[in-house]
């Protein structure tokens, strides 16, 4: 029989339901571990959208992309999409140290979440994309701005 071409584009669960599913299939520590970056996140702000990106993996959102998670083998690895624009007075960050945008948090078994800490590095994503889209509002509602071209 031939599927139609669309159908594989057609998901029936949400987004969060794909999280679930992602998240019951952690047979080991990584299962409590993912749950509770999640939940943490979450909690964080209540108007962050879960979506599912990149053929399987969890990406929070609220304004622009917060962070992404994947479970590898050894670890949890949570990455923010703006981290090295971001605050980070707890020293959470322990991974992607180097890169100009990105900054990524790897959980390893046996590490206990710091869920206050986990919150403020959220919401600091937050308040950057909310600043970047206020950056970015249309000609209309900010001064113009002349730039010249180099040649």
């Amino acid at each position: 029989m031939k599927q139609d071409q669309n159908s594989r584009h057609k998901d029936p669960m949400n987004p969060s339901e794909r999280i679930d599913q992602l998240i019951a299939g952690l047979t080991d520590w990584r299962r409590k571990t993912f749950a509770g970056i999640r939940k943490s996140i979450l909690e964080a702000d209540r108007e962050i959208i879960e979506e599912w990106k990149w053929m399987g993996s969890p990406v929070w959102s609220h304004d622009g992309m917060i962070a992404v998670a994947n479970a590898h083998k050894g670890k949890v690895k949570l990455t923010f999409a703006h981290g090295a624009r971001l605050p980070d007075p707890d020293k959470l960050f322990n991974a992607g140290l180097e890169g100009n945008a990105r900054r990524a948090i790897d959980f390893f078994e046996g590490d206990k979440i710091n869920e206050r800490a986990l919150k403020n590095l959220v919401r600091a994503a937050v308040d950057y994309n909310q600043l970047r889209l206020k950056k970015k509002a249309p000609a209309g509602t900010r001064a113009k701005v002349h730039k010249s071209k180099k040649t």
